[in-house]
């Protein structure tokens, strides 16, 4: 793999020699395997009888050598420089809620090519950053030697379906999760439509840290498909400096809504102040227990809550909620909304069964929707806000390739900020960069979650 690391670092003359161009890559001799984090199909029952909680990702993440796949048509294989970690690395780790084995098993049942995915082992990862090896038939718009990210939306497109809303297609897919060759390894396997332009002004990793969590907070509070936000909203972001909330925060800011930051720690706290977020609500410094038991909620809380975040707008409820804790906070989410708003929810990281009363949602016309992800446009125009410096990447600490697992039981552990990303082929952190002035301008605001 060398070769290529050297290849890709003297890309424009940015590093070393520049003794690459773009046309050299379509001639680089590839190598037969590649270090992968995988996961193994027989150790899927690990785990069995533990709370979820107390599952270790460092047991169950694996980094070993596995063989390049076939390249088909409509695909790359992307030389991998960095990846991050997201929930759905955490889950895939963890074995839940189910086994990823029963998605590549599917996948694999869907014709001759996508049997390739159904293997003893899975190469997990929703996100890179690097640089096109080689591309399948059929591929126009992108050739080797492309610097790019990816998003992790794969479809089929066969069907009707999912043609006005591509996330709508029978055989939606996340990429690294419900499909193998996934981003956390040397080289990745990808439809080429998932590819977007690398934001020139940023490094390998930070790069690779926003796509899967910036393009679902897109999705969920900024376009039609999701609540619609405008100029002047009131919006509740749970987890307002976590990997999807710090994202959703910088949208509100950025679109002159009004967040109100939910956060679990005076740390978190000052993460939002210094992203320009006023409203801060430290729920654990304030005591909030949604819950009297296991079993049972407390409207009493509900209500205090609420109270609480009409001090911070001056009388005015909820207008949307940007919800993706599930269990724990759902109730209280469906409560504090204003008459006529809109919960927009994706993932349950405290589980899955939501609860709440349903009087407060239909007689006083709530709307909850579900937004999972994001479509190709949808995701494009999220890079398109990072690229141009309007939306800044919130990686807070980078792990080698190596140390997945830990990255992994980290974010398990909720001990990260932001996001957390893994070096796969680049050697050291902060290279990649191609526009160093828009990156001065910006430097500031892409440190941020590194200097707290």
């Amino acid at each position: 793999m060398r070769h290529i690391v050297e290849a890709i670092r003297s890309l424009s003359g940015q590093e070393g020699s520049a003794s690459a161009v773009p046309a050299d890559f379509a001639v680089l001799e590839l190598p037969e395997y590649f270090r992968a984090v995988t996961l193994r199909k027989d150790e899927t029952e690990m785990f069995a009888g533990m709370a979820g909680a107390d599952k270790d990702p460092r047991k169950s993440l694996h980094v070993q050598e596995v063989p390049i796949p076939e390249l088909g048509p409509g695909e790359a294989l992307v030389a991998v420089m960095a990846s991050s970690v997201n929930y759905n690395t955490v889950w895939s780790s963890i074995f839940e809620p189910v086994p990823t084995f029963r998605f590549l098993e599917r996948y694999g049942r869907l014709s001759p090519l996508t049997k390739r995915h159904d293997l003893p082992y899975h190469i997990i990862g929703s996100d890179l950053a690097g640089v096109v090896l080689r591309t399948g038939p059929g591929v126009n718009a992108w050739k080797p030697g492309d610097e790019v990210v990816a998003h992790c939306l794969s479809v089929e497109l066969e069907s009707p379906d999912g043609h006005d809303d591509t996330m709508l297609d029978p055989e939606q897919r996340i990429w690294g999760f419900e499909t193998n060759f996934g981003g956390l390894a040397e080289i990745a396997l990808v439809k080429t439509n998932q590819l977007m332009p690398k934001p020139q002004h940023l490094t390998w990793e930070e790069a690779a840290a926003p796509g899967l969590v910036n393009s679902t907070a897109y999705r969920q509070l900024v376009s039609r498909n999701g609540a619609a936000m405008k100029q002047g909203d009131n919006v509740l972001i749970w987890g307002a400096s976590g990997g999807l909330g710090s994202y959703a925060t910088q949208f509100a800011l950025a679109g002159g809504a009004n967040p109100i930051c939910v956060v679990s720690s005076p740390q978190k706290a000052e993460i939002c102040r210094s992203m320009g977020a006023e409203a801060i609500i430290d729920r654990n410094a304030e005591g909030y227990r949604f819950w009297k038991d296991e079993h049972t909620q407390d409207p009493k809380e509900w209500k205090r809550f609420g109270k609480r975040i009409r001090e911070l707008t001056g009388g005015e409820d909820i207008d949307i909620v940007f919800e993706h804790p599930g269990r724990e906070t759902f109730g209280a989410s469906v409560y504090v909304t204003r008459k006529g708003g809109t919960i927009t929810t994706c993932a349950s990281t405290s589980g899955y069964m939501h609860e709440y009363d349903n009087r407060y949602l239909w007689m006083s016309l709530k709307r909850i929707i579900g937004s999972h992800f994001a479509n190709y446009r949808e995701a494009y125009e999220a890079n398109r806000l990072i690229a141009k410096g309007r939306i800044h990447p919130t990686l807070s600490k980078t792990y080698s390739l190596e140390e997945t697992g830990q990255a992994a039981y980290d974010v398990h552990r909720n001990l990260h900020q932001g996001k957390v990303g893994v070096l796969c082929l680049a050697p050291e952190e902060g290279l990649g960069v191609r526009d160093p002035e828009l990156r001065a301008k910006h430097i500031d605001a892409i440190n941020r979650f590194r200097n707290v």
